[in-house]
């Protein structure tokens, strides 16, 4: 099978700003992609150029070996498109926009695949109001359906969930677990990184235009986070001083020692490290480290 992604070096200037700097990266087939970063980092210009929308400065994206720039008909009709901007189709109703929309791609009869999307993204009671009477949930399942008519093996979503609610930024989820489930191919970007952690086999994050740390997710969190593991002793116990002095410590509040490990370390190996006893524990706490800690590690921004 073909690479469904292929960035290579990749480079978009505007004017004296560097907005994507030598970015290479490839999506591997059925995997879902995280394209993460701060605002303004890059993200929906590396997009834009996927799409053409924009034209890279230099450097080379493939869809399924399609070079976007010299075969955007192919290139496009592998590929779907989910905007961050919410896009305002005026007096048609939702039907029609993706009646419309099958008919971009060359598809006359499409109407199975459009009553399906309708039915699944729960636009089916509305598909005769006009887009502008839509709530900004509904124009967002809109944008989904439309990106999915056409049956693209390509999937980009640019901040899907962006300005909904909690519902149904769950349901679109477990969507897209099934869009991946299905074989597609899916590059998502998002500031919600505790979604982005459940959801993606492996993440790019990129920052002032230079992808700074590609790699599966686990492997990304267990190498650049610590596990914080919290604990208390029995009544009339104390972590002494020279506990304190272990470089593991972090701070104690409430009766209850926080200390800073590496991921891979063990309690044992904790417990052995500062002299206590398993018998003198009351209670222990673990928190792993997670994408955002990771994210942090990265780039040293806070969301």
């Amino acid at each position: 099978m073909s690479i469904p992604l292929r960035v290579h070096h990749l480079v978009k200037n505007y004017g004296h700003l560097c907005a994507v700097d030598n970015v290479s990266f490839e999506l591997k087939p059925g995997e879902v992609f995280g394209l993460l970063g701060p605002n303004g980092a890059g993200k929906t210009s590396i997009i834009s150029i996927i799409v053409t929308l924009e034209k890279a400065s230099s450097g080379e994206v493939e869809v399924f070996g399609y070079n976007v720039a010299r075969e955007q008909r192919k290139a496009k009709f592998n590929t779907g498109l989910v905007p961050q901007e919410l896009i305002n189709h005026g007096f048609f109703n939702i039907a029609e926009v993706l009646s419309f929309h099958s008919g971009y791609y060359g598809i006359l009869n499409n109407k199975e695949r459009e009553n399906y999307l309708l039915n699944r993204l729960g636009l089916w009671e509305h598909r005769h109001k006009k887009v502008k009477q839509l709530s900004g949930g509904m124009k967002r399942r809109l944008l989904i359906a439309k990106a999915l008519v056409h049956r693209p093996p390509l999937l980009l979503l640019d901040e899907p969930t962006a300005g909904v609610d909690i519902e149904l930024r769950e349901s679109l989820w477990d969507f897209v677990r099934e869009l991946k489930e299905e074989g597609l191919s899916i590059l998502l970007t998002t500031h919600y990184l505790e979604e982005a952690e459940r959801l993606c086999d492996r993440v790019g994050v990129i920052h002032k235009g230079r992808l700074q740390s590609l790699g599966a997710t686990k492997t990304l969190i267990s190498e650049l986070t610590q596990r914080r593991v919290y604990l208390r002793l029995k009544k009339g116990g104390d972590i002494e001083s020279k506990q304190r002095e272990s470089k593991y410590w972090v701070r104690e509040e409430g009766g209850e020692n926080e200390f800073h490990v590496p991921s891979k370390m063990r309690l044992g190996e904790l417990l052995q490290e500062i002299d206590i006893e398993w018998s003198q524990l009351e209670d222990v706490r673990i928190q792993e480290g997670s994408l955002e800690d990771a994210f942090r590690q990265i780039v040293g921004a806070k969301l």
